[in-house]
């Protein structure tokens, strides 16, 4: 069974490799995602790892958990399903009011 991991606190250098090459070490690794910026493209500093056992998932936690990659403490623990009625999250344009008119006089 698959476990995915959250993996946060990452320098905007570290690259899915980085990851991929950090978290082997510890067992088979199924999958990376590191998240990115829909319009720059530049990472969001945060990725998720999925591992191919559980048993690897656990030792990547207790081996990663803040240690230091590229000069920042990384943030490991196992992820939690997204929610199904969270509202979402940023974007939009927030205004949703009446759009005023201005007559010239």
């Amino acid at each position: 069974m698959n476990t995915k991991l959250y993996v946060g606190n990452l320098s905007f250098d570290t690259t899915e490799n980085d990851l991929q090459d950090l978290f082997q070490q510890h067992g088979p690794v199924s999958e990376v995602n590191l998240i990115t910026d829909r319009m720059s493209g530049r990472s969001r500093g945060f990725a998720f790892v999925t591992m191919a056992t559980p048993e690897g998932a656990q030792a990547a936690i207790a081996a990663l958990a803040g240690k230091d990659l590229q000069g920042r403490a990384l943030t490991v623990n196992e992820a939690r399903p997204r929610e199904e009625n969270a509202p979402p999250r940023g974007g939009g344009s927030g205004g949703g009011g009446q759009r005023r008119q201005f007559t010239r006089r």
